[in-house]
């Protein structure tokens, strides 16, 4: 062929070769692969005035490790306007943050992307104190935590004979504000209770009972089971008062055998065994900032 027809025929364009399978995992320690806009802001219309932190990670990076997703996952959200960084919406891929101080959300929910940060769900049995330590020798939370090593906020208490779901946390923000009342995140409690158990009691509750401390309210209740001479009932409420569901119950004529805290807020005991613990999803962590406003 002669020169002038190799000047009409150009050669085509060859597709890049693809990266093979596993590069963009969460997780994978291969930071400086070039993307598709690399370190640039991408097309002129998806320009952000996001700075770049000097010798930050790369914001599907930081993505990826918090469990959001594979690396390619994480740029596809990118890229369609899903991420946001300190209140701005980031579509560059190779924006780069620092996870330490800076506010990650997707879609609207704050993320955990710091990864220190350690969240917990335990299932206490009876017969357990709610702290790390004791002088007397008596069982504590920190029997049951096994080798993590990492020191934990709990939020809130529950009584050395009440069972159920405690939150395990080294976010000292976010436990403050789960154990603070004003934050109103409600604590949903099974009672098992001597009975029979009238039709009025959950109007009752619900409307307060008054105790030696003031008055204590329920937001929501309902008898979940009778059993004869007793019955299981279900008590929501964002009290944070000692004893208050046992007082509570008590005082309306109804003492409590029994008492198991399933959820709280929006973090549910479900099946975890008793003694057992669970580190939360990314989901479940960023409900959490959502219920106080974080």
């Amino acid at each position: 062929m002669s020169q002038g027809a190799r000047d009409r025929h150009p050669r085509r364009h060859q597709p890049a070769a693809q990266p093979e399978a596993g590069l963009h995992q969460a997780g994978s320690d291969i930071d400086d692969l070039d993307d598709e806009w690399g370190d640039e802001a991408g097309p002129p219309a998806q320009r952000d005035s996001l700075t770049d932190v000097p010798g930050g990670v790369r914001l599907q990076k930081v993505l990826a490790a918090a469990g959001i997703g594979s690396r390619r996952h994480c740029e596809e959200l990118i890229g369609a306007g899903r991420v946001e960084v300190d209140g701005e919406v980031v579509r560059r891929y190779g924006a780069r943050v620092d996870p330490q101080s800076q506010v990650i959300r997707v879609d609207g929910r704050r993320i955990p992307a710091r990864e220190d940060l350690v969240y917990l769900a335990l299932n206490k049995p009876a017969g357990v104190l709610t702290t790390m330590s004791d002088s007397r020798g008596r069982p504590t939370m920190a029997d049951l935590l096994g080798d993590i090593t990492e020191r934990l906020f709990h939020v809130g208490r529950l009584d050395y004979d009440t069972e159920g779901l405690m939150l395990l946390m080294n976010d000292g923000e976010l436990a403050h504000r789960l154990a603070h009342p004003r934050f109103g995140v409600p604590k949903t409690y099974l009672a098992e209770v001597s009975g029979p158990v009238p039709r009025d009691l959950g109007r009752e509750l619900i409307s307060g009972i008054t105790l030696e401390d003031g008055v204590a309210s329920a937001d929501k209740f309902r008898v979940v089971e009778r059993l004869g001479n007793r019955a299981l009932v279900e008590v929501t409420l964002h009290e944070g008062r000692k004893h208050v569901v046992k007082r509570m119950l008590a005082a309306a004529g109804h003492p409590v055998n029994r008492l198991v805290r399933t959820h709280v807020g929006p973090i549910s005991l479900g099946s975890l065994r008793p003694g057992s613990t669970r580190r939360l999803s990314v989901k479940e962590v960023g409900d959490l900032y959502a219920a106080v406003g974080m």
